[in-house]
């Protein structure tokens, strides 16, 4: 696959099947539209092409508001993407300019010159151009103007597939993996490098690489103890995660750990994966250390118990 930074970069392809979207999580209904803009690009020998868009709209056109977190990063999804055997990704830099073009504007501009689309696959319901005024009527009116044809996803296709980033969004929130991970189609993650911490983990013999997430706008469940599979260095490891501020040694920054079962590497500094599986538990104070070993070996059997059984 390849990628292109701005709509610029990109040279028109002969018959390109493009589709539009954020994209957040690449979930099995965006599966269901790139299947479809595959199909068509095979039958007509064409190169099938996404346009999405970063930053995302949201945090161009409201600033202020800070609560929009996305399920896979602009890297994450571009990988999730490519295995999915996409042609071209272009992503868009977002902004106010790029948003006040009229519908025609975008169409004519971006569709057709920068792009050359020849079909183009959309929900009914896409906006797009100044004031989100643009939608399938203009696309269907322009058309034969401009020599590209629409296929519509409709209401009923949407709704047949019953996922939205936002129902994924808030199953991940309320740390229920499972319909998180249905709605995916493989299971959320985050990748992030190790960094070093105050090693409390490998004074109760629980020791645990300590993770960094750049991206702040990245989406990172609700505290508590996961069960998890990281990817390291091409080998992957069962562990559980916590996610939380430490109450039982008084901590105050919030911290994303994970002790791995069977493993003894040095790693920091590496970028690792973490799946997440299942929620075992919230976030706790205890009694010392010697309670919170405990606690913790307690959650090393649920989560073996967990995977046993899956």
């Amino acid at each position: 696959m390849k990628v292109y930074h701005h709509i610029n970069d990109f040279t028109p392809v002969k018959n390109a099947v493009v589709t539009i979207g954020t994209f957040d999580g690449v979930h099995v209904g965006h599966r269901k539209i790139i299947a479809q803009i595959k199909e068509l690009a095979d039958a007509v020998g064409g190169e099938t092409v996404i346009l999405t868009f970063f930053p995302h709209p949201r945090m161009i056109l409201n600033p202020e508001d800070e609560s929009l977190k996305l399920i896979t990063t602009i890297n994450e999804k571009a990988k999730l993407l490519e295995q999915l055997g996409v042609d071209h990704l272009i992503i868009t830099p977002f902004s106010r300019d790029f948003s006040n073009q009229s519908a025609e504007d975008y169409i004519r501009d971006v569709l057709v010159k920068k792009i050359g689309t020849s079909k183009i696959v959309i929900g009914y319901d896409h906006r797009f151009g100044k004031d989100r005024q643009g939608g399938l009527t203009d696309l269907l009116k322009l058309a034969p103007v401009y020599g590209f044809e629409v296929i519509e996803i409709t209401e009923q296709d949407i709704n047949d597939v019953a996922v939205s980033s936002t129902r994924i969004r808030e199953a991940l929130a309320a740390g229920n993996f499972e319909l998180a991970n249905a709605c995916l189609g493989y299971p959320f993650f985050i990748t992030g490098k190790v960094m070093r911490g105050d090693r409390i983990g490998t004074q109760i013999g629980f020791p645990t690489a300590n993770i960094a997430i750049e991206e702040q706008y990245k989406l990172i469940p609700g505290d508590g103890i996961f069960a998890v599979k990281v990817l390291v260095k091409g080998e992957t490891f069962t562990g559980m995660a916590y996610i939380g501020s430490r109450p039982t040694v008084n901590g105050h920054t919030r911290n994303i750990e994970v002790n791995l079962f069977d493993f003894n590497q040095d790693i920091y500094g590496e970028t690792i994966r973490m799946e997440f599986y299942h929620y075992v538990r919230g976030d706790m104070k205890l009694n010392g250390l010697d309670e919170l070993k405990a606690r913790i070996a307690m959650d090393k059997e649920d989560i073996l118990a967990y995977f046993n059984k899956h």
